[in-house]
């Protein structure tokens, strides 16, 4: 995985991204705050290269980490949104088997013999995300996102070892595809099952935790900077009282966005039991936890951010 430059050539990727501080910034720039801790795991990610591994409950920003990383770049982000039961051909790619068939009747009709790998061409293959990021030209390297990876199985899994190991591909009918500009490959999980070790060895990793309520507090407020100061403080207060109660799906920072936005639309300056009632499905996504929340008391709950 290699991006060795060409001799005398300056490497794209160092130009870009020379330094932990300047990485910061660019994330910082294009609205992404990242600690030092994330900032370092990407850059090691770039500049390495080598596989990152995000983990971290629903929301914290793993997929956002991926999308910054691709936006300061200029690149694209390429993404595999991984599922129960996905396979090697909606992940890799597959063949055009309806224009094959039409391109057989064609040949018939016109007293034609067609050679078997005419059909098995590039010219026939329909590219998925990962053949996709391989073949990415650059200079710089496209982003690869496998998320959530831990919704896919086992054989899943082995599958990618090959990707990840080398940056190249095996199809049969036209041998080995190998990058020229290696992704950036960033693989999340929300741990609903543990990865193999396989795996992780060939991995970066990083933790991603929630943010601390002032951290919160700025990450709301470039995303929502019509918001007050305080109703960005009420929220990010409450949301994370409600992550330490016994809430099914706790609310992540994605959540607490959606609340600021949906109050700021309704006018309102600071979060109150009324407000928090009728906006509590853009925080809560389930009916227990909505119930639970109701129960505690939305007075008490909005009361947490006054000082």
């Amino acid at each position: 995985m290699s991006r060795a430059a060409h001799p005398g050539a300056e490497d794209p990727v160092r130009a870009a991204v020379p330094d932990i501080e300047t990485l910061m910034q660019a994330l910082s720039d294009v609205d992404y705050l990242a600690d030092e801790g994330l900032a370092t795991s990407l850059f090691f990610a770039l500049r390495l290269p080598q596989p990152l591994l995000l983990e971290g409950e629903a929301g914290v920003g793993k997929t956002e980490a991926a999308k910054a990383l691709a936006s300061l770049l200029g690149t694209p982000l390429i993404r595999l949104q991984c599922y129960e039961g996905i396979d090697a051909a909606e992940a890799l790619y597959e063949w055009n088997y309806p224009r094959q068939l039409l391109r057989i009747r064609l040949a018939e009709t016109a007293n034609e013999r067609i050679a078997e790998e005419t059909l098995f061409s590039s010219e026939y293959l329909i590219s998925r995300p990962l053949l996709q990021a391989i073949q990415h030209p650059g200079p710089l390297p496209a982003v690869l996102l496998i998320d959530e990876l831990d919704r896919a199985d086992d054989d899943f899994e082995a599958f990618l070892l090959e990707l990840l190991a080398e940056s190249s591909i095996s199809i049969p009918e036209l041998g080995t595809v190998r990058a020229t500009h290696p992704p950036v490959v960033i693989l999340t999980s929300n741990r609903t099952r543990d990865l193999h070790d396989a795996l992780k060895r060939r991995c970066l990793y990083h933790w991603i935790d929630y943010p601390s309520p002032e951290r919160e507090v700025q990450i709301v407020r470039r995303r929502v900077p019509e918001a007050s100061h305080e109703l960005a403080v009420d929220v990010a207060t409450a949301v994370r009282s409600l992550r330490a109660s016994e809430v099914q799906k706790p609310p992540g920072i994605a959540e607490a966005i959606d609340w600021v936005a949906a109050l700021q639309l309704l006018g309102v300056a600071r979060l109150d039991a009324d407000a928090a009632e009728r906006t509590l499905g853009s925080v809560l996504k389930y009916r227990e936890d909505q119930e639970l929340a109701r129960g505690q008391g939305l007075g008490q709950l909005a009361g947490t951010g006054r000082g």
